[in-house]
């Protein structure tokens, strides 16, 4: 399935909402977020600003202002919150620092499949929906980002075939995971990720198929070990007074296409890693599952991520991992 939108299906969506909300009295909501027309999450947006459309029979409107068009990515939340937006998009890891409980999905190395960041999910919701209340915000939805692989520009055993190796990190938590890794870290933001391939500055990095397709990271990588470290998740919220504005049957209709690009995202994701992972074969990758030895040391270091992630946190952690490991 393509889910690319062009910026012609964007005009004829936004034409064809357009011509619904021409309703007398119709409610007008902006959706800001920094992703770009083209990626399936705004692809995702789209689509439920249409059901919405269609169930409220233009009654509220929704439009959707891709690429940082109308605010920043950094400074949605804020924007959001503040009511000068109705709502917007964010990736979860963005959030920590105001609410550290939004981390929990960036914690490597303890989910395995998409069925193990759903659960998760599941499990961490309430307690983000509890936080985002207290903030004068409303949780839509989340959908998460491909699973993180690792490449590399030679086969790997295990960790000990990492040491000395430069590995590619783009925040704190990437860098805290090359220097455990045995790894020299070597900051490259995304912006640079393509030109430090083709410049052979790093030999590995932890980042998912899609990204090492758009960064064509075959021009130094060779290898590509589906090690699922981590699905980071977007998520998707309103400002909470404008939610109680529109009124209980608009809610109602918001939340139950709100409910249905859930389940469509989740689907998306999926399509768009195997997709990805098909394209890296064509240009000549190997793609790997981990070896017996490298999946126990990658755990291992999942256990002692997790076990910082709740010293850090605190209480909250816990209501999060003693239920997500119990049931594993």
């Amino acid at each position: 399935m393509n889910h690319r939108v062009t910026r012609r299906t964007f005009t004829l969506l936004a034409c064809g909402a357009g011509a619904l909300s021409s309703v007398r009295g119709a409610t007008v909501w902006r959706i800001a977020t920094g992703y770009p027309l083209e990626n399936f999450h705004t692809a995702n947006l789209i689509a439920m600003a249409k059901d919405v459309e269609l169930a409220t029979q233009g009654q509220l409107h929704i439009d959707v202002y891709p690429k940082n068009s109308l605010y920043a990515l950094n400074a949605i939340q804020s924007a959001v919150q503040d009511g000068k937006v109705e709502a917007g998009e964010v990736i979860m890891s963005s959030l920590v620092a105001d609410l550290p409980i939004a981390g929990a999905d960036s914690v490597p190395f303890i989910t395995d499949s998409y069925a193990d960041a759903l659960r998760l999910w599941r499990i961490q919701r309430p307690l983000i929906e509890k936080a985002f209340a207290s903030r004068g915000l409303v949780v839509l939805y989340a959908v998460p980002w491909p699973p993180q692989g690792l490449y590399s520009t030679r086969p790997l055993g295990g960790l000990g075939d990492m040491r000395g190796m430069r590995m590619r990190t783009f925040n704190a938590n990437t860098a805290k995971i090359a220097t455990l890794m045995g790894t020299e870290a070597v900051d490259v933001p995304a912006t640079e990720l393509n030109k430090a391939l083709a410049d052979g500055r790093i030999d590995c990095m932890m980042t998912s198929a899609v990204t090492g397709v758009e960064s064509r990271a075959w021009q130094s990588m060779h290898y590509f070990y589906e090690i699922n470290a981590f699905f980071p998740k977007n998520i998707v919220f309103a400002n909470k007074k404008a939610w109680d504005a529109i009124g209980a049957p608009l809610r109602e209709a918001l939340k139950n296409a709100s409910a249905a690009a859930e389940l469509r995202g989740w689907s998306n994701s999926a399509s768009v890693a195997a997709q990805s992972l098909e394209e890296l074969k064509r240009s000549g990758m190997k793609i790997e599952s981990p070896s017996y030895l490298f999946g126990r040391d990658v755990k291992r270091l999942g256990e002692r991520f997790s076990l910082d992630w709740v010293k850090q946190v605190g209480v909250s952690a816990n209501d999060v991992f003693i239920p997500y490991f119990d049931k594993r």
